[in-house]
């Protein structure tokens, strides 16, 4: 059956925005990975920038762009997910005190225990939907529905690097020190973005992420 629950936009005269609508999905994000290894195997495109259920595709040739844009959703359609499994990284965390402020509130909001709430978010396997933001900074999936938070309506000017974080149905690890309007509940001391390293992101798109509690703190 032919699928055509997506939107394709023009960007400039050169980049075509492929998105498909709805909540994150995990094998819809496995086919998006899939998609962009496609796309970049085509002579009329020079770079891909997967994203969360989208992909941009830019192109060599802006008078391509017209014509290239249909052959998108006759690809998707003609994509499987991608199922290689990505790394497995542990990522230590100190839950709660002075570097995860938010984590009481969250908890109490729920009529959970800040404890209830550390095994909640912790129990997971989470997934790099995509990196964007910031350098090393991944989008993850896999958040328990019952610690989603809308995102702070004024952002904190200063989060530092290592922040754990929950924004909306998504949580995250800030990978540099920043402002954001994310919800912060613990720290990391595990580096996540360097920029000396031969790779400079711990992580990638398709790798996984289990935290590990060291400490709770009230």
């Amino acid at each position: 059956m032919t699928d055509t629950n997506f939107r394709i936009s023009h960007l400039g005269e050169r980049a075509l925005l492929f998105e498909v609508p709805g909540p994150m999905v995990l094998d819809v994000q496995r086919r998006i990975w899939a998609f962009a290894r496609e796309l970049n195997d085509l002579k009329e495109v020079r770079e891909t920038v997967p994203g969360v259920h989208s992909v941009l595709a830019i192109l060599y040739d802006e008078v391509a762009t017209e014509r290239f844009a249909p052959r998108l959703g006759t690809l998707w359609n003609e994509t499987e997910p991608l199922r290689e499994p990505g790394r497995l990284i542990e990522v230590p965390v100190v839950y709660g005190g002075e570097m995860g402020e938010d984590l009481g509130w969250i908890a109490s909001s729920r009529d959970l225990t800040v404890r209830e709430a550390v095994e909640i978010h912790s129990a997971p396997e989470y997934t790099v939907y995509a990196l964007g933001s910031q350098p090393g900074f991944g989008y993850l999936g896999g958040l328990d529905p019952s610690l989603a938070t809308p995102r702070r309506t004024t952002p904190r000017l200063r989060v530092v690097a290592g922040s754990i974080i929950i924004g909306g149905a998504q949580a995250g690890v800030l990978s540099r020190t920043s402002p954001s309007g994310w919800h912060i509940i613990g720290h990391t001391e595990l580096d996540f973005f360097d920029p000396a390293a031969a790779q400079p992101s711990l992580i990638a798109p398709g790798d996984r992420i289990r935290f590990r509690s060291v400490e709770v703190l009230s």
